[in-house]
Parts: structure tokens; C-alpha cells; sequence
């Protein structure tokens, strides 16, 4: 009966399996994706909580346009005055590239917030969600 000499060994390597798939329950999560298009929706989805549906003083008086969906290969997210979104942007956020490259650019960039939003842009990129 050659079934019954694998039963015994197949059954030690199913215990083997489950005790080694036990001790790896610990392991770390996964890295992001690093292509523009993922970073870019990672900072929209945090950049809209943390910048504009918070209440954020800076961003108060202007509201996300994001334009993820681009033909450039550039997805970016801008932040527009909220009662003239047609208007030119006064901050743009864009990745380009695998992994991507980020630019951050506008008036926004220039005042004493531009720090605060180089940091936030770059956390966000590499994975973080918090505010």
C-alpha cells in the first residue's frame, strides 16, 4: 500500500506548514506601490481628509481638484479657490514615473505652510495615512 507510507509523511508536512505559516504572523505589511498613479491616489484620499475636510485654516478657502486620470502620464491633485475652481491652481501636487518623482509647486508653496505640506506630501507618498 504505497498510499499509506505518503499519508504519514504528507500529514508532517501539513503540520510542518502550519506551524511555520504560525510564527509568520508577525511579519510587516506590505510596501506601496511606488508608480505615480497609486502614490497620487494615496495623497488625494489623505490630502482631502487631512487638508480640506478637516477645517484646515490653509485650506479652507479652497477646495481638491483631482486630475488622477491623465493622458500625460503625470496624475496630480491642485488645490483651487472654492468659489472659482476654474481659476489657476495655488497648489500642485504631481508624480511622474515608477517609482514615482514628486513635484509640489504654487503660491501655497511659498508662504509659511510650504514645509508643513512638503512633509505631509512625502508622508503620504511613502504610505503613511494620519494626519
Amino acid at each position: 500500500m504505497p498510499f499509506s507510507i505518503r499519508l504519514p509523511a504528507l500529514f508532517s508536512l501539513v503540520l510542518a506548514g502550519m506551524a511555520l505559516s504560525a510564527c509568520q504572523s508577525g511579519r510587516e505589511a506590505a510596501a506601496p506601490n511606488r508608480a505615480a498613479l497609486p502614490t497620487m491616489e494615496r495623497v488625494a484620499l489623505a490630502a482631502n481628509t487631512c487638508w480640506f475636510k478637516s477645517g484646515d485654516a490653509t485650506f479652507k478657502p479652497y477646495r481638491l481638484a483631482p486630475e488622477l486620470n491623465s493622458f500625460s502620464g503625470r496624475p496630480r491633485i491642485l488645490a483651487v479657490p472654492r468659489n472659482s475652481p476654474e481659476s489657476r491652481p495655488v497648489l500642485v501636487v504631481q508624480a511622474e514615473g515608477s517609482p514615482a518623482r514628486l513635484d509640489v509647486f504654487g503660491p501655497l508653496m511659498t508662504g509659511a505652510e510650504g514645509e508643513r505640506i512638503k512633509r505631509d506630501v512625502l508622508r503620504w507618498a511613502n504610505g503613511a495615512n494620519g494626519c
